[in-house]
């Protein structure tokens, strides 16, 4: 039963690239929803002005 605590207490002293992958992902997200939104914001009304 030590052991495992042993390896328990060790392996989460080691953060892999969980944290930076998650701020990663949200980020290109939110910037692909605002890039989206940015270029089909000027389609919007070329449609309605000929």
């Amino acid at each position: 039963m030590q052991e495992a605590v042993t390896l328990l207490a060790a392996a989460s002293d080691q953060q892999g690239p969980g944290d930076t992958l998650r701020i990663v992902l949200l980020v290109s997200i939110v910037g692909a929803a605002l890039l989206a939104w940015f270029l089909l914001r000027g389609y919007r009304d070329n449609d309605h002005k000929d």
